[in-house]
């Protein structure tokens, strides 16, 4: 018999999450080994499941679905990834192939589609919605597309990245310390360099430049 292949879902809508545990269960050839509705929980339960596959949403609380892509893919680059996004603009996803997703479907796909692109991430292929295909995966791969002009966010570190989207989210500096396992003066630190980098001087700001940026959610 053919061992299975264990997926894990990371998405923080549930109706969508319930949605897609609904398609895939019935299929015997695979398992779903967990899921997680936040960035941070999800890079917890995926070190301890190692899944044959992660079916990731970008946009998550505490830890945006980009930071969990380099995490796991920088720990456990065997984990195959496919993202599952409302976005579908060529700078989404060229940073998510650039951070070593292996597919990226849009989530208005058909079913049909999306268990296509499953099987492609599983048997080592990459993936990408035909709707947004054409000339952005091409280039990517032939290494002739860059990304857009560099922006003030591009200054900023996958740490800083992860405190930012906290404090826009409403966590105090404590808060986040003990979220990040680091210390409130490391968390005071990142603070003051991310206000320096990005010439904003106080937490209005600073939330204001993470929903123009989508580092925060706005799915209901």
């Amino acid at each position: 018999m053919d061992v299975k292949k264990q997926i894990f879902i990371v998405e923080d809508h549930r109706l969508f999450r319930e949605g897609l545990k609904a398609m895939l269960s019935p299929i015997p050839e695979y398992e779903i080994v967990g899921e997680a509705e936040d960035g941070l929980e999800a890079i917890r339960l995926i070190r301890k499941s190692k899944p044959d596959l992660v079916l990731l949403d970008l946009s998550m609380p505490r830890m945006s679905g980009f930071s969990v892509l380099q995490e796991i893919k920088a720990e456990m680059p065997e984990v195959k990834i496919l993202v599952l996004s409302i976005h579908e603009s060529d700078q989404y996803v060229l940073q998510a192939f650039e951070a070593k997703a292996d597919g990226y479907a849009i989530k208005d796909s058909s079913r049909e589609e999306l268990r296509m692109a499953i099987r492609s991430v599983l048997e080592g292929k990459k993936y990408i919605s035909p709707g947004i295909a054409g000339s952005v995966l091409e280039g990517f791969i032939d290494g002739r597309k860059t990304l857009k002009a560099k922006s003030s966010l591009d200054t900023v570190t996958l740490r800083e990245r992860e405190i930012l989207k906290l404090l826009a989210e409403g966590y105090q500096n404590k808060e986040i310390a003990d979220l990040l396992c680091i210390s409130v003066k490391t968390v005071e630190k990142h603070r003051a360099n991310l206000m320096s980098k990005l010439d904003l001087h106080n937490a209005a700001a600073l939330t204001a430049f993470a929903f123009e940026h989508g580092l925060i959610s706005t799915k209901a």
